[in-house]
């Protein structure tokens, strides 16, 4: 029992020997996710471990960030990164404050874009904005589309616009999808108030009463959702236009298509 139990020890001893010398390697990266070791050792607004931008871009976007410093007061700051980071070292580095914005661009996420947002920029941009901000620049489709380079540098632009005329409520600009969204809403709320319109009795030509019954439907599918994103996010005339073109299609549309299904009303109804 005595040489099977120090056999059973030596072998014990060789496993965890084994799995000290062999784990580091596994863990290796996981150590770096607080590494001051990675930071510059000279004053930089952005600090690019992934290799995203040029030289030209970099040394552009540091002008941009010091220039705008300086006039006005907010501290923007940029880190981007993948397998190494230098974690919370960069809190000290930057000297990170309610006044500050840090801009991590990580692709391992799905969504390239992460805000670490101080409380001064929350009084004037809300927490929606930057999910907004996150989702639209940070996507897959507009990283694949402009590159990571441009996702990062187009979110920072349009928080710099926003500082500078006093905060946002919603990222200012209309993408395509946001717009083909407005016009499919505008569509359907034309349709409820075709079918709703469509007369009932003999001698009318269109339901007012039914319309207004059902108001607050169309109302939140035209104005809410089909005007609303487009009023508060760009002064374009044209995207006006072309929900109220369809939103009046839709009506038309849905009352012929009541016509022809409904047929005409019962004089004995």
């Amino acid at each position: 029992m005595g040489r099977l139990a120090r056999a059973w020890g030596r072998q014990l001893f060789a496993l965890v020997a084994a799995l000290v010398l062999i784990l580091p390697g596994f863990c290796g990266p996981a150590l770096a996710y607080d590494n001051p070791d990675l930071l510059p050792d000279h004053p930089t607004p952005v600090i690019d471990l992934a290799k995203i931008f040029s030289d030209a871009q970099r040394t552009s976007l540091e002008e941009q960030l010091t220039k705008f410093e300086a006039e006005n007061g907010w501290k923007v700051r940029v880190l981007t990164q993948y397998d190494r980071t230098p974690g919370q070292a960069v809190k000290s580095f930057w000297n990170l404050d309610e006044r500050s914005l840090l801009v991590v661009g990580d692709e391992r996420g799905g969504n390239l874009l992460n805000f670490n947002v101080g409380e001064g920029l929350f009084a004037l941009m809300p927490r929606t904005y930057w999910v907004e901000l996150q989702t639209r620049f940070g996507n897959q489709y507009y990283v694949r589309d402009h590159g990571q380079a441009a996702a990062i540098l187009d979110s920072v632009q349009v928080v710099e616009d926003c500082l500078e005329k006093g905060g946002c409520q919603v990222v200012p600009g209309l993408p395509r999808e946001q717009w083909l969204l407005t016009l499919s809403t505008s569509v359907v709320g034309g349709l409820v108030v075709g079918f709703a319109g469509y007369p009932r009795k003999e001698g009318r030509r269109f339901e007012w009463g039914w319309v207004l019954l059902l108001s607050p439907l169309w109302l939140i599918m035209f104005g809410a959702l089909g005007l609303g994103p487009i009023l508060t996010r760009t002064t374009e005339v044209l995207p006006l236009l072309r929900n109220s073109l369809a939103f009046l299609g839709g009506i038309v549309v849905a009352y012929l298509v009541a016509q022809k299904t409904v047929g005409k009303p019962n004089p004995q109804e």
